[in-house]
């Protein structure tokens, strides 16, 4: 009976996604962003309880990327979507944003058999970048400073496309996964913790876009300063 435990987390998470995009599709963007961070939490689970089982299977590999998909990829892709449509009258404008949901599926096959990804991420994490678009309504309601620019039709899909490039990009992120909790050997995820715990305290939900940003920022830091530290003599 436990081997399936898992597997029901993961089928929550996808529930989650089924959820989340009909609430977006009737106009409801902000549930979007309340199902995106549910089904985070069950997406964290699965994983957590099928190591804590010893239960992991292939059947839960595959299960958790197609769950992913839907909440991690076609989701945040309806919400841009609308976001698009309510600020434009060309027809085809919000369909250029769906490029998300592609280049999610692109990256979560690649996770799938990159044995690189076993201690950082290649390229932004489905999650992160669901997180990061889901949560741009938020900022806009919180920060009005921001609507000029989550209104326009343009920033929104140049972000679509960034964020598309980010996702499959050969870009080592860092993956909070602690081997032992020195200061030195994880400065970087402390601070990335630290910057994520001081813009939710802040901002709340509005304040989940500049945590993903932070993260991004110190993992390209992090990187640079380990290649320059391989390189000197």
């Amino acid at each position: 009976m436990k081997k399936h435990i898992p597997n029901a987390l993961t089928s929550a998470n996808l529930l989650c996604g089924m959820v989340g995009t009909v609430y977006v599709l009737e106009g409801e963007i902000f549930y979007g962003a309340y199902f995106i961070l549910l089904a985070a939490l069950f997406d964290f689970l699965d994983g957590f309880v099928a190591r804590i089982l010893k239960v992991s299977s292939e059947i839960g590999k595959q299960l958790d990327s197609l769950a992913d998909m839907v909440t991690f990829g076609v989701l945040p892709s309806f919400i841009l979507f609308k976001m698009v449509e309510s600020n434009t009258d060309i027809w085809l404008l919000p369909f250029l944003v769906l490029i998300v949901a592609v280049f999610s599926a692109v990256r979560l096959a690649k996770f799938n058999i990159d044995e690189r990804q076993s201690d950082r991420f290649i390229g932004v994490p489905t999650p992160a970048n669901a997180l990061l678009i889901s949560t741009l309504p938020f900022l806009s309601e919180r920060l009005p400073f921001f609507e000029q620019y989550l209104s326009n039709p343009y920033f929104l899909i140049g972000l679509a496309f960034l964020m598309s490039y980010l996702l499959v990009a050969e870009l080592p992120l860092i993956a909070l996964k602690f081997k032992d909790y020195s200061l030195s050997k994880n400065i970087f995820r402390y601070l990335v913790i630290g910057a994520s715990l001081i813009f939710l305290i802040l901002l709340g939900i509005a304040g989940i876009p500049f945590a993903i940003i932070s993260y991004i920022a110190l993992s390209i830091a992090e990187a640079m300063i380990t290649k320059n530290a391989e390189t000197v003599p």
